[in-house]
């Protein structure tokens, strides 16, 4: 790809200004013959700044939007940046590497995100060399509602000191509101890195013998911080009578928004909470709701910061040990010493914000209040949906959690937000998150395995969409699976008819409850061991979408287990095999 001159972000401009400049620059240069763009890189790269490596680990694409953003950055300031994921170790050469910046997210309980896998199997392996002429510095995004916050970023930061490496800055960790601190933490790097050059309004790209560093990168016209207000157009029950599930599918309005998705994205919904929570919450407070309190950079009326702007159902880590030292009564102290979390997470497990607040004696001020609540995150759904079978629409497979506990119904924010309350509603508020690690394999030709149970079928009727409407001829092969048939098929009419058609190959079903002993889609495949395993080493991609904690795990197991088994390959070999698969991007999942 040929690079062209652009205009930086920290130029006086505006976005739109600074789209209309830098597509002039576009069209422009992409009147100069090549010859002459690959001669003023040249020059360009002999004149370049110190190399700096930035390296990613990234589930959902935050990490690596973060990374290109840095790296952007950095090459403004006069350095010469190369961004590579973790997975790219071998490229990345860190050995070699006088100075590298790693930002990377926390998957499952502590463990690095899937395009980071395999770099931590090597770091932590005794292949690793010394790295003492490294000099590096991580930053880790996470969510302490986990156990092991940044537990990821946590391992790569104290292998690299074992191995010899040489921090420049101390490790960052980011909660989920990770926007301001991952800002300051990256602002502070400038002054530790030291400032190759002095930045200049239009740059050229330059490398170091890795990736260029892309410099058409632009935020989308809405995201996460300017969402833009769309309309709800459907919300249909999948499920029949019968089920104890409420999954619902969602169409989504995006005409007048600019803004384009693929499948294997996923969609940014902004919540509102309940508002029976947020009078409860009041009453408990004691106070009058519309009290002015100070949220970020404003000043809300109580009610409104409570309804859009705070998470009032999970307490914060600082909430609960206020609450703790204010009722000692209540035995939770004791629940803050670091061995004690899983007791912790136990007691903490269907209770929320409002079962601490009743075991005050007195309530804090409203003021104090809203200090020690969490920022409102948005949800993240996969969609489920072809932008070119549905043009100007995305839809969502949504599953509603609703339960009791502890003598109170509770309701899942988001969920119970686009099932009931939106039609209230005058605008949703949506934005897109793009997949950096789960998309359709380049060549429609290819094979697709998918595995995706209850609401894990969202991305695969996306995928599905896109290969009917392009004409694609490569086989797929979908496992499916939830509670009752009768009950919880979701899309069952769209599925049978794409059997039918011949566009899935395979529709293998997996019902747990129609029969005495559960089956599960894990199970289905070790029933197919044979052409499963002929698939795969016909270059199928494998994908895999749904519950993180149990089922992606178990099908995990049970791939490795064909690889040995009927691959004939022992259980190293089937690690490596596997790992190969991931390194290949034909190994992807979407869990959460």
């Amino acid at each position: 790809m040929n690079s062209v001159p652009f205009i930086p972000e920290t130029a006086p401009f505006t976005a739109e200004q600074r789209a209309w400049l830098n597509g002039f620059l576009a069209g422009l240069f992409s009147q100069v013959p090549p010859e002459q763009i690959q001669s003023s890189q040249t020059n360009g790269a002999q004149k370049s700044g110190e190399p700096l490596l930035v390296l990613f680990g990234s589930q959902t694409g935050t990490a690596e939007v973060l990374a290109k953003k840095f790296a952007k950055e950095a090459q403004q300031r006069g350095f010469a940046p190369s961004v590579l994921a973790l997975n790219d170790y071998e490229n990345a050469n860190l050995a070699a590497v006088d100075k590298a910046v790693i930002i990377s997210s926390t998957w499952g309980d502590g463990d690095p995100p899937d395009n980071a896998a395999n770099f931590w199997n090597w770091l932590n392996s005794d292949a690793a060399p010394r790295l003492e002429n490294l000099h590096f510095a991580v930053l880790g995004l996470g969510d302490k509602n986990y156990s092991d916050f940044c537990g990821a970023s946590k391992k790569f930061d104290s292998r690299l000191e074992v191995l010899g490496a040489k921090r420049f800055a101390s490790r960052g960790e980011c909660d989920a509101d990770y926007e301001a601190p991952a800002k300051a933490w990256m602002d502070g790097l400038w002054e530790k890195l030291g400032q190759s050059a002095t930045s200049s309004q239009l740059s050229v790209v330059v490398t170091n013998g890795h990736h260029p560093v892309a410099t058409d990168y632009k935020l989308p016209a809405a995201d996460k911080s300017n969402p833009f207000p769309a309309r709800l157009l459907k919300n249909v029950l999948l499920n029949r009578p019968g089920s104890s599930k409420e999954v619902r599918h969602y169409e989504i309005s995006l005409d007048g928004s600019g803004l384009t998705y693929e499948p294997g994205d996923a969609l940014g919904v902004m919540p509102v909470n309940c508002p029976e929570l947020v009078e409860e919450i009041i009453a408990a407070l004691k106070c009058n709701p519309t009290d002015n309190v100070a949220v970020s950079d404003s000043t809300l009326p109580l009610r409104e910061a409570l309804l859009r702007h705070l998470d009032i159902t999970k307490p914060s880590q600082e909430f609960f040990a206020t609450v703790a030292n204010a009722a000692p009564s209540s035995g939770l102290a004791e629940l803050l010493a670091l061995e004690k979390r899983d007791e912790l997470r136990q007691w903490l497990y269907g209770r929320g914000v409002v079962d601490l607040l009743l075991l005050l004696a007195e309530p804090p001020p409203a003021a104090d209040f809203v200090r020690l609540m969490k920022k409102l995150m948005p949800r993240l759904y996969s969609v489920s949906s072809s932008p070119n079978a549905h043009p100007g629409e995305v839809h969502l497979t949504v599953s509603a959690v609703r339960y009791e506990s502890f003598g109170r119904g509770r309701k899942g924010v988001a969920s119970t937000f686009l099932a009931d309350r939106v039609g209230e509603a005058e605008f949703l508020k949506v934005f897109i998150q793009p997949s950096h690690g789960f998309k359709l394999p380049p060549s429609g030709e290819t094979p697709m395995i998918m595995i995706g149970p209850g609401t894990g079928i969202a991305p695969f009727r996306a995928f599905l969409e896109e290969r009917e409407v392009a004409g694609a001829k490569g086989k797929n092969w979908l496992f499916f699976g939830d509670q009752c048939r009768a009950a919880d098929f979701l899309y069952e009419e769209q599925l049978t008819a794409w059997q039918k058609s011949g566009l899935l190959t395979r529709l293998d079903l997996a019902f747990s409850r129609d029969q005495a002993e559960k089956i599960y889609v894990q199970h289905r495949m070790l029933e197919n061991a044979g052409e499963l395993w002929s698939w795969l080493e016909a270059g199928a991609h494998f994908y895999v979408c749904g519950d993180a904690s149990r089922m992606a795990k178990d099908v995990d197991d049970a791939l490795h287990k064909i690889i040995e088994t009927t691959g004939g390959k022992s259980a190293d070999d089937a690690k490596t095999y596997v790992a190969k698969m991931k390194s290949d991007k034909r190994y992807q999942r979407d869990v959460y």
